[in-house]
């Protein structure tokens, strides 16, 4: 077992990560999913060898907590026992549905595995960070468009034929595109990009590039073999385009939509989306045949253990195939029939899972807080609940809410419209910002989720006829909301 890796590293199983509650290990299996019976000894292992917390990250990864240093060690003996491969390297990802996805445009699995064995025989796995990542999404019912990654591939169709967008340096909506080209373009790219982040050091990223070598990333269409293509230098930034002529022209993006007819049991529980946003995980997909795929949340990312084992067991009762993680922080079943997924489904809610993507604990990101977290000041999960179920009118699509147990902001690094963050003084307010911010109002920590429905009952007040919840969070300002959520 290595030393233990630093907070800004990923925990993989040979290299835990310390943090409040014990060690913590992640695990991505290597085929994508697991047996039922697999993901029972895993939570059999995480009661024997943790404090019997298991997660599935937004990424969908699954953790395993409160280990110590003996224990880990027999946790990944034990995984090693189950036959559970698990990746390592460069994270290159794929869709939870790749492959087996009748609507996906392309399967990206064998572009993902070309760009593993590229990044590989060019030397860069241990020259680039270990938060640096690649995705190559075939499109489908569950796309990676909410995933940040340093490049990003998505395969789009051009007429008859298939290309892959290629951007870089974040999500779907954020992310800088480059250029629209067929699958060994794609990977050159996407490889030369690597190296560019790896002339500048392991805490480099994809966003650090310079105007001038993102301009060469987006002129190249050289197919040359990995092995003679050069390795660009941070201050030049041009060798690539020497090669390749002048960019493609935009090309235009042909989609169709059927008319197929939703069942009834897949519009209810399907967790589809207006206006073409991303899906949830969670819910009914078809599959090839008359097998389904059904999607089931963990509330806040995170079960005990013994859940998640009775779930596996009725799965594997119901001859289910295979268990995917799926980034969303969900467990996709295989193979299932109608009737299976009603079943399953009916015994995920009496175990308290998540079964419909407009549950309102998928709008708010929490991480275990006290008392599984040494490092939290409140009892975050606890408060969650207790949003969820009083404060409806702030909950919807427009906004995310943080609660943090302390300053780390683990759940939830980026900026959200609402942070409550554990410290010190008790359950600070954020708002439009991070768990690192200065709170702008406090209350006791047992308090807070009376603080935060003050703050949805003024939005229920104030409410003008087709307005968000974060538009009028804006309306009302941060100043009043932080008076909001003082008072009383």
């Amino acid at each position: 077992m290595n030393a233990f890796s630093r907070r800004d590293t990923c925990p993989a199983l040979s290299a835990p990560m310390q943090t409040g509650d014990g060690l913590l290990v992640r695990l991505n299996p290597v085929a994508g999913g697991i047996a039922a019976k697999s993901l029972i000894g895993l939570g059999e292992s995480a009661l024997r060898h943790g404090n019997g917390i298991m997660e599935v990250t937004a990424r969908g990864s699954l953790q395993i907590r409160g280990l110590t240093a003996g224990s880990a060690r027999l946790l990944a003996a034990e995984v090693d026992a189950l036959g559970i491969a698990v990746r390592s390297g460069v994270p290159v990802e794929i869709g939870p549905l790749a492959g087996i996805d009748p609507k996906e445009i392309a399967d990206p699995r064998p572009l993902a595995e070309r760009i593993r064995t590229a990044i590989e025989e060019a030397g860069l796995t241990e020259r680039l960070g270990p938060k640096v990542s690649v995705i190559v999404d075939g499109g489908g019912q569950l796309s990676l468009d909410a995933v940040t990654a340093d490049v990003r591939l998505k395969a789009v169709r051009t007429g008859e034929d298939v290309r892959w967008d290629v951007s870089v340096a974040g999500d779907a909506r954020s992310a800088r595109p480059l250029s629209t080209v067929n699958a060994d373009a794609a990977r050159d790219i996407a490889v030369a990009a690597l190296r560019m982040v790896a002339e500048k050091g392991r805490e480099a990223h994809t966003r650090d590039l310079t105007e001038r070598q993102l301009n060469s990333l987006a002129s190249w269409h050289s197919v040359a073999p990995l092995s003679v293509l050069p390795d660009i230098s941070p201050s030049g930034g041009e060798n690539g385009s020497s090669r390749a002529g002048s960019p493609l022209s935009a090309l235009e993006i042909g989609e169709s939509h059927g008319d197929k007819t939703i069942s009834p049991l897949e519009g209810e529980m399907s967790g589809r989306t207006e206006r073409g946003a991303s899906r949830k995980p969670i819910g009914l997909f078809p599959l090839a045949g008359d097998t389904f795929t059904l999607g089931i949340g963990l509330p806040f990312g995170s079960m005990p253990a013994q859940p998640l084992i009775d779930l596996a067991n009725q799965a594997a009762s119901l001859d289910a195939t295979e268990i995917r993680l799926a980034p969303g922080r969900a467990l996709l079943f295989l193979g299932l029939s109608p009737s299976a997924c009603t079943s399953l489904r009916d015994t995920a809610d009496t175990l308290g899972f998540v079964t419909s993507a407009a549950d309102r604990r998928t709008r708010i990101a929490a991480c275990p807080g006290t008392p599984a977290c040494a490092s939290g000041r409140i009892a975050t999960r606890a408060i969650a609940e207790t949003i969820a179920k009083q404060s409806a009118d702030l909950l919807d699509t427009s906004l995310t809410l943080h609660i943090s147990g302390c300053a780390k902001g683990c759940a939830h690094p980026g900026t959200a419209a609402l942070t409550v963050v554990g410290d010190e003084n008790g359950a600070g307010l954020v708002v439009d910002g991070t768990a690192k911010a200065l709170p702008a109002a406090y209350r006791p920590g047992y308090d807070a989720a009376r603080g935060v429905a003050g703050i949805a009952a003024a939005i229920h007040d104030a409410r003008h006829q087709g307005e968000t919840a974060a538009a009028c969070l804006a309306r009302l300002g941060a100043a009043g909301i932080a008076e909001l959520y003082r008072r009383n």
